[in-house]
Parts: C-alpha cells; structure tokens; sequence
C-alpha cells in the first residue's frame, strides 16, 4: 500500500461513525482526494486544527489501489486562517473551500489551482481584504477553468469597454460574454449584470497585482458590488445552480 507525503489543502470534512471524519483534500501533484482520519474527533486526535476547511496542511496518506478512499495517517498544518483572518474572512472560507472543491479534479493534477489557493490562503492569513480578494479569487478561478469572458473589447462591435458611451460591459446571457452598453439593448436602463469603467479597472489590475496586495488597490464599493454580482451569474451559469454557500452569505449579510 504505496504511502504518500504531500503538500495539501483542506476543502471539508464529514463526520464518519463515533471518531472518525471524512475529509476532502486538494494535493499539490496528485489532484483532489478523499480519506478517512481515524480519530480525528476525539479531544486528543493527533490531528489537532489541521483539518478545518482552507488550512494549507502537510499530509501523509495511504493510498490502496481500486479503493475510493485514502487513509489519512498524519497533518500538520502549514498556514491557516482560523487563528490569524478577520471575521469577515471566516465567513468565507466555506465560500472559497466549495468553489475549489467544485472545480477541482478528481484525482488529476491541477498545479494552477493549488497554487490559487495556497495564495488565498496566505493573503487571508495576512489580512488581506475580503472583498477585493474575494473577487480576485472568482476572477482567477473562473479564467484558469477557461470559462472567464473576454472583458476588454465588446463582442459585438469591437469597442474597448472601458471607453465606450457610455463606459462600461454588460453581461449578456444569450452569449455569455460582454457587450458595450449600447449593444445590450437592454430596456430600462443599465442592467444588473453590468461592470462600470472602475470595475473593468479593477479585473486589469487582477490580472497583474498579487493577492496580498489587493490592499493597495483602491476601488469603490459599488464596482466591488457589480463584480459580485457579475461572478455569482458565471459561476452559476457554469455550475447550473448557485452554490450553497453564496447563499449563506448573502443571508449573513441580510
């Protein structure tokens, strides 16, 4: 039974008999897996903190072939956020811990999406703020799967979005890309789904700015508003649902 030692992160974990849990890890070389931690729920497990969701972990694993599930022998915790993050970055971490465990393979390498989430985890733990990273980490997410629109130039008459008349993109279902606001020929005004010139702005910096830097950035509440609700409608279109999670949280925000 071949033994593996790797780095790790935590995306869930579920309660297996009187003891034990099931827990949901993304490696760094073998792609998502799913062990058993036996003991983990008792007082004294040697496991300690190191499985709550989105702690950066070490982990030894055993790995039986034709066995759906590893046996989780050791985790030691590299970086967390439960000790050092704000409380609004506590009441993501199931967002941001579904969406990677969404979108990660089964058992298949994703090098890019470990290190996405390594750099959440450590921008978190350094106390970076939530809402810009929360829409970097979307932003990131979604361009890494291949599934982010084109948002410099409208797809339908070729005009740079951040300076058209008016500026702005607007999310078109039907094509799922943006258009120039005057090729949405949508009544009534600027539609929800719609980016301004700051929020356009923000994804170019997104693009070239590191997460723990996020900070630096200075961007108006309400364009952090339209991105939200601009990732919410793509990570919904391409998950066919919303995910539980965002439903929390805009329950917690009332």
């Amino acid at each position: 039974m071949p033994l593996y030692t790797t780095d790790a992160l935590i995306l869930r974990t579920y309660k297996l008999g009187e003891a034990d849990r099931i827990v949901v890890f993304l490696t760094a070389d073998r792609g998502k897996k799913r062990g058993v931690a036996k003991g983990a729920r008792r007082t004294r497990s040697r496991f300690g903190a190191a499985l709550e969701p989105l702690t950066h972990v070490e982990v030894t694993y055993f790995e039986k072939e034709r066995r759906e599930l590893v046996s989780l022998n050791y985790a030691e915790a590299v970086r967390s956020v439960w000790s050092a993050g704000s409380l609004d970055a506590l009441g993501h971490i199931e967002y941001f811990a579904e969406l990677i465990d969404e979108w990660a393979p089964e058992g298949d390498p994703n090098q890019r999406l470990f290190r996405l989430g390594v750099a959440l985890v450590d921008a978190l733990a350094s106390g970076a703020p939530v809402d810009p990273l929360a829409r970097y980490f979307e932003y990131w997410l979604l361009r890494l799967q291949g599934v982010y629109p084109a948002h410099v130039r409208c797809r339908a008459c070729g005009v740079h979005l951040g300076e058209g008349e008016p500026p702005g993109a607007c999310l078109e279902p039907a094509q799922h890309g943006f258009t120039c606001l005057r090729c949405a020929r949508l009544p009534g005004g600027v539609p929800a789904a719609s980016l301004s010139r700051e929020a356009l702005a923000f994804l170019d910096r997104a693009g070239r700015t590191a997460p723990e830097r996020l900070g630096e950035v200075a961007v108006p509440a309400r364009a952090m508003r339209e991105l939200e609700a601009v990732h919410r409608t793509l990570i919904a279109w391409h998950l066919e649902r919303e995910p539980k999670s965002a439903r929390v949280l805009r329950e917690l925000r009332g």
